[in-house]
């Protein structure tokens, strides 16, 4: 199993798109049939973080939204809120291979992106790009957007002030003129490109991802300064171990599933009488800067690694799926 990522040139994965539907009807497989194509006034749209979307629907953070063609293929079918896969500033780092097992319940051994910093903003300023070149395609009539790139950035403070994170929010923030060379190349492509409105700001929100384990005095720390310094709507990732020993076993054993928790994992994440006045100070904050703040239920559950998919120098795993649902809802 490979365990690098062969990145596509925008300029030929446009072109491969291009030719993919005039000849089949088709985008990366997907027929024209099953794309979503926006109401005006449909009821399902929302608005969040001072931006209108077609639909409250989208993708969560994960790997498959590192890479251009997930996300184009997420919006072509009615995704509009597009939870990017998280940075952190160590972007050299070995990934376990597998690190995905969705056999039911899905567990995880992997991390943040696999690609270097700036390798993920190029894929995210592409599908940006190309993403308003198929509004226009396909004939969209909405002048705005419709879309949310959410960026999820982790995994502590200090890495967080790291240069390299540092450059990723400025560019996400302002993208001008990495996209002016992406639309002066793609005009050999689709000519169009160059009278369309294409936003320079990519995001103006972002999730924080902490480790499990991370002092709650370092989440809040994160979170302030991302509200109060980098001005961003912010949403906090919490973890499902909240729920207590007890409650969150008490659902594990009803739902049928093997999942083995470790006490360790009760006994260095954020307890719940610590999250709650933890929120509200951040709450006050985002009051005070006229931002957004919520809270993401929930990150996923840390358990051991006593299954045959990963390797066995990983001693834990998380996971995530459908076993999640019912201790994400009993938190809520």
């Amino acid at each position: 199993m490979t365990d690098h990522f062969t990145l596509i040139p925008v300029g030929l994965m446009l072109k491969n798109i291009l030719d993919e539907f005039q000849h089949t009807n088709r985008i990366f497989g997907i027929h024209q049939s099953l794309f979503f194509f926006p109401v005006k006034d449909d009821p399902i749209c929302a608005s969040r973080f001072g931006q209108w979307i077609e639909t409250p629907i989208g993708v969560a953070a994960g790997p498959h939204t590192q890479l251009t063609q997930n996300i184009v293929a997420a919006w072509l079918t009615g995704a509009r809120f597009i939870e990017l896969k998280t940075i952190q500033t160590l972007d050299e780092l070995h990934v376990s291979k597998p690190c995905i097992d969705m056999q039911d319940e899905g567990y995880n051994c992997e991390w943040s992106q696999e690609l270097k910093i700036h390798e993920s903003f190029d894929q995210y300023l592409n599908a940006w790009i190309i993403i308003h070149v198929l509004k226009d395609l396909l004939g969209h009539q909405q002048k705005q957007t419709g879309l949310i790139f959410n960026m999820s950035v982790g995994y502590n403070y200090q890495g967080i002030l790291n240069e390299n994170v540092q450059w990723f929010l400025q560019h996400m923030d302002n993208a001008a003129e990495a996209l002016q060379q992406k639309i002066k190349l793609l005009s050999q492509v689709y000519p169009k490109i160059k009278k369309l409105k294409i936003p320079a700001r990519l995001s103006n929100n972002v999730t924080l991802s902490t480790m499990h384990g991370c002092p709650p005095q370092e989440i809040e720390q994160i979170a302030h300064y991302l509200l109060a310094e980098k001005k961003l709507h912010t949403t906090v990732k919490l973890n499902p171990t909240l729920l207590g020993k007890q409650t969150l076993h008490d659902i594990m054993s009803q739902s049928g599933f093997d999942t083995r928790i470790p006490d360790a994992a009760f006994e260095h994440d954020l307890k719940y009488k610590e999250a709650v006045p933890m929120l509200q100070r951040l709450q006050a904050t985002s009051d005070e800067m006229g931002l957004s703040f919520s809270v993401k239920l929930t990150n996923t559950l840390e358990s051991e690694n006593h299954k045959l998919v990963f390797p066995s120098n990983e001693p834990m795993m998380y996971m995530s799926g459908r076993a999640l649902h019912p201790l994400s809802v009993k938190l809520a």
